[in-house]
């Protein structure tokens, strides 16, 4: 579902991906971990388009994203083209970034109607599914103000839901709450991991919710894959003595 083919990022004169291949299958629960500043945000922000790709290229479904070979060339592709299919990838960020000025069902039922073209009746009807399902129907009413960071959290998550993405991209979504309210997003995920085949590919601190809905953990270090395993393998017997100190440092 997600293909990266010798990819390249740079900032500047800083190199954070050199010759990045890594591969996530349809349905397929995938989680990054490693030191901050190895690369790991930014895969998913390439994947997202809110990153320029230096070299290289993705593919979503078989589908390149920004770039492809033609007549043996690297040619950008047209704008509507990377709309299309970044319209099939949703993520969720680590500051919730919701619109302030909006109620909680707006927020999630803006995109639908302007993206997708849904009616708002029934973009209104799905949100409010998708705030039952995140335990906040009763604040549909709600600005962003009036929420705690986990009730806002579960917003964003619904809000990225409504777009029925197939790859949907979770970038440290616990990492700006208050411990007490950590759980309860990360519960909502596992929910969606449980009750769905959506694609998802998961930066995280949080290794025991690594550990609950990951299928494969890779490792990076400084922009490079250092080692990838089921969950059971890589947090028990690493074999990268790089693994075995950020594990050490973290758990």
């Amino acid at each position: 579902m997600i293909r990266f083919e010798d990819v390249v990022k740079k900032f500047g004169d800083t190199t954070v991906l050199e010759g990045l291949s890594f591969a996530v299958e349809r349905g397929e629960r995938v989680t990054l971990i490693g030191p901050s500043g190895s690369g790991k945000t930014t895969i998913l922000r390439l994947l997202m388009t809110l990153e320029h790709l230096t070299d290289g290229f993705i593919y979503v479904d078989g589908d390149p994203l920004t770039h492809e070979l033609r007549g043996g060339k690297r040619v950008e592709r047209r704008p509507k083209d990377v709309t299309r299919i970044r319209r099939r990838i949703g993520m969720v960020f680590q500051q919730f970034n919701l619109f302030p000025n909006m109620t909680v069902i707006d927020n999630i039922t803006e995109a639908p109607v302007h993206v997708l073209g849904q009616s708002r009746e029934e973009a209104r009807q799905r949100a409010h599914a998708l705030l039952d399902q995140v335990g906040l129907k009763h604040r549909a009413g709600a600005h962003p103000m009036e929420l705690s960071g986990g009730q806002q959290q579960r917003v964003a998550i619904a809000r990225a839901l409504a777009m029925d993405p197939e790859v949907l991209l979770l970038d440290e979504v616990t990492s700006a709450l208050d411990p007490e309210l950590v759980n309860d997003v990360l519960e909502v995920l596992r929910e969606v991991a449980r009750t769905t085949d959506i694609t998802m590919l998961i930066v995280t601190h949080e290794m025991q919710f690594a550990r609950d809905v990951s299928n494969r953990v890779l490792m990076f270090d400084h922009g490079h894959i250092l080692e990838e395993a089921a969950p059971d393998v890589m947090f028990t017997s690493p074999e990268h003595e790089r693994t075995r100190q950020f594990l050490q440092a973290i758990l």
